[in-house]
């Protein structure tokens, strides 16, 4: 296990030099985020992204995310441009030591939430999600909480309009495409893609989600058991779906997660919840046995702290802030420390 941490480059509030100094994390995790999405990363921005990393003591092998372009999420004729550049992305991010790379599938919306900063009753406050509030919100004009609005309305309801005619099936055919397409520069660079589940793992606004269970996980391994094809095991984003059996999932794929993101949950009833602190006491996720079950399953991927609450007067990036993902790392190390040592 690597224990990481996400850094969003030069623009985050928090240094290279703090993160350094959280005992047992041996890297970042970052991108390159000034590049319109679909097009090539220029190799020098790469560079100098890993530069800064080398400089502070921290290695860059896992980046996240280069992100998927619609068109190739839609199966459109222009996909495979849009491949072709993921393709020389991907063999950028080789040439300076990237091993694995965290992308999604979901169309239009990356994690979805309604409050940035639920005031909690210890006094902290962190994400939270309400399935109504949710709801009663207008497609054709959205603004939700930390959704970057990269589109304007009148892209968004273009692209809401092109995903009708998009099944479940057809949206499966079309991740399954594009890994297919990539895996031979993964072949040739050692790189693994890791795709992050759907957050949370139901249809939004009727838009087809498809990596959301054990079902997908089994489906994507067969439909491309190249091994440079697994997962990030996002423990938040498949612990909202109820049905979810976390620690056997955990076990059962733990040589295909590349890349885990491990949060709490504290949830409302079936769908709403609140993101916690990351002990297994302060929510209804057992992260003892979840990482349990990826060291028995003999799990030998990234990990990284994530989602931490705002604490001791922070007023951090929503979800980013330094102490609480910095407490969770520490949770994290000696949860592993210690079932590791066991196991031997």
């Amino acid at each position: 296990m690597k224990m990481t941490f996400r850094w969003y480059g030069e623009k985050d509030s928090i240094p290279l030099s703090y993160i350094r100094q959280i005992p047992n994390v041996s890297g970042v995790v970052t991108a390159v985020y000034e590049v319109p999405v679909g097009e090539v990363w220029p190799l020098e921005k790469i560079q100098h992204l890993k530069d800064l990393c080398d400089k502070a003591g921290l290695e860059m092998e896992v980046i996240e995310s280069v992100p998927v372009h619609e068109d190739i999420k839609l199966g459109k004729p222009t996909r495979d441009r849009y491949i072709a550049n993921y393709i020389q992305n991907i063999k950028n991010l080789g040439k300076v030591g990237v091993k694995c790379i965290c992308y999604n599938f979901m169309p239009v919306f990356d994690w979805l939430r309604t409050d940035l900063k639920k005031v909690n009753d210890d006094g902290s406050n962190s994400l939270c999600y309400c399935h109504d509030t949710l709801m009663k919100l207008d497609p054709k004009n959205l603004h939700l909480p930390g959704w970057d609005e990269s589109y304007s309305l009148d892209e968004l309801n273009a692209l809401l309009d092109e995903y009708k005619n998009v099944s479940h099936e057809q949206l499966f055919d079309n991740l399954v495409y594009f890994l297919k397409a990539i895996m031979p520069a993964c072949d040739e660079t050692g790189i693994s893609m890791a795709i992050h589940p759907d957050d949370p793992p139901w249809d939004m606004f009727n838009l087809p989600r498809i990596i959301t269970s054990k079902e997908s996980y089994d489906e994507m391994i067969r439909r491309v058991p190249n091994i440079h094809n697994g997962f990030t095991f996002c423990t938040g984003s498949l612990g909202a779906g109820r049905n979810n059996d976390l620690i056997d999932m955990a076990k059962t794929y733990a040589n295909r997660i590349y890349f885990a993101h491990i949060r709490q949950l504290k949830f409302d009833n079936e769908l709403d919840f609140t993101e916690a602190g990351h002990l297994t006491s302060m929510g209804d996720l057992d992260i003892y046995g979840i990482v349990k079950a990826l060291v028995e399953g003999g799990f030998k991927g990234y990990v990284r702290p994530d989602h931490g609450r705002n604490i001791w007067g922070e007023d951090g990036k929503p979800g980013y802030g330094l102490y609480d993902r910095a407490l969770g790392a520490m949770y994290l190390n000696g949860l592993f420390e210690a079932i590791e040592k066991e196991k031997k």
